[in-house]
């Protein structure tokens, strides 16, 4: 286990529990959905530079496969354990649900400090990883994608591995590719552009519209970063931003293309000079702006200080920014709280259209992709927002569990329809 005293496979369990009963379905749905379909356990036996032979333990959870083949991505850790690797399969079944994609929920990990590892101890690590669960992953099967401490490097090899034991050039067996070997640029902005997308669609339901509205964002990498681009290039007003290193404001706003600059040259956004004063790492979680975007670590707004958080409009970017009995404290105060599997669906979304490419031998323009990804981030958030006004109690139920419940339903409707219960 990880040192946090959650169990995040018991926190997806009463997730999916509580969204059984507000459908109305039967303990046995529960117990079907509970548990993965299967959960493969590898020893990675791998030669270090050294000459010794270091073992590592590997995962890989495939949850559902109701509405397509598993989906999701494989992360190294040092503190990866297989309840994490399951409730995030778990997380990724009704991610891809709510996204309506083809695709059924799947994730791996393996314990390992990456850091610790010169390049080639990392490559031959990826390539026995993925060649021991070459049998239960495919194109048609299961298809991972990066995730923590993984990347396009990493899902190069493990396309070359599996090319390699195949005999055919299996392109779509992952994503989140290099561009010369299938992936698409677009993945890069995928994750920010898409919570943007959607927060940008919670504030013309709550305060009539984005443009010219606050922003505050908690986390400057990838997401952090193109979740400011787009939403200043749709009129949004950023007027604070943090890092691990500090934070900025300026309540005339930041020039997000600068700042990106910065934070790039010097590793920081608090070497940014335009400001009216420097912030704590977590003070933009406490700014009295239209929207927040939490696009750090997990259990940022918790029953701590969730009281303190004055936005109107939350839309995660990052997993897990909120807990629980933080959400509950935000419900009351009538804070719309976009959840993680809505918010920052766009990496997966734009994986399955690397995939639909791969498939076709490469077919689609970068302005096609984008555009895709803006309909079904659309798409995905006003199903979700319909759902939650049309046949939940709104004084009772947050957004959150509207996602959820209308993730469940389709997986159980294509369950059904498939005759597997």
């Amino acid at each position: 286990m990880s040192h946090t005293t959650r169990d995040p496979y018991e926190e997806a369990k009463k997730e999916l529990k509580q969204a059984v009963e507000i459908l109305g379905l039967s303990d046995e749905v529960y117990e079907i959905l509970s548990v993965p379909e299967r959960i493969t356990r590898v020893s990675i036996p791998v030669k270090m530079d050294d000459g010794s032979i270091k073992v590592f333990t590997g995962w890989r959870s495939q949850h559902n496969s109701a509405l397509g083949p598993y989906k999701g991505g494989v992360r190294y850790h040092p503190d990866v354990h297989e309840h994490e690797v399951i409730a995030l399969s778990m997380w990724m079944t009704w991610k891809n649900s709510l996204a309506q994609l083809p695709y059924g929920g799947g994730k791996g990990g393996i314990k390992v400090d990456p850091h610790k590892l010169s390049p080639g101890e990392l490559e031959r690590l990826s390539r026995k990883y993925f060649e021991m669960i070459s049998k239960v992953v495919g194109i048609d099967e299961d298809i991972p994608a990066p995730d923590v401490y993984t990347n396009p490097q990493t899902m190069a090899w493990y396309m070359d591995e599996f090319s390699r034991l195949k005999g055919f050039h299996a392109f779509g067996v992952v994503t989140g590719k290099p561009l010369i070997l299938g992936g698409l640029q677009t993945r890069v902005i995928s994750t920010g552009h898409g919570t943007a997308v959607v927060a940008a669609e919670a504030a013309k339901k709550v305060l009539g519209g984005i443009e010219g509205k606050t922003v505050a964002i908690q986390g400057f990498g990838n997401a952090g970063q193109f979740a400011a681009k787009s939403l200043s290039e749709m009129g949004a007003i950023i007027v604070a931003v943090s890092d691990s290193k500090g934070g900025i404001f300026n309540s005339k706003g930041l020039n997000v293309d600068k700042l990106i600059d910065v934070k790039l040259k010097t590793g920081s956004v608090v070497n940014y000079s335009d400001v009216e004063k420097k912030i704590g790492t977590k003070d933009p979680l406490y700014l009295d702006v239209d929207v927040l975007i939490p696009a750090a670590l997990e259990n940022q707004i918790t029953v701590e200080n969730a009281d303190q958080v004055k936005a109107k409009v939350i839309a995660e970017a990052a997993n897990g920014p909120t807990t629980p009995d933080g959400e509950e404290i935000l419900t009351k105060k009538g804070i719309v709280v976009v959840p993680d599997i809505l918010a920052n669906a766009g990496g997966v979304i734009v994986s399955h259209i690397e995939w639909v490419n791969n498939r076709m031998g490469g077919w689609l323009k970068e302005e096609e992709v984008k555009a895709r990804l803006e309909e079904k981030m659309t798409n995905s958030f006003n199903a979700v927002w319909d759902f939650w006004q049309n046949k939940l109690d709104t004084s009772k139920y947050n957004m959150r569990t509207a996602a959820y419940a209308l993730a469940v339903k389709r997986v159980y409707d294509a369950m059904k329809l498939r005759g597997r219960i």
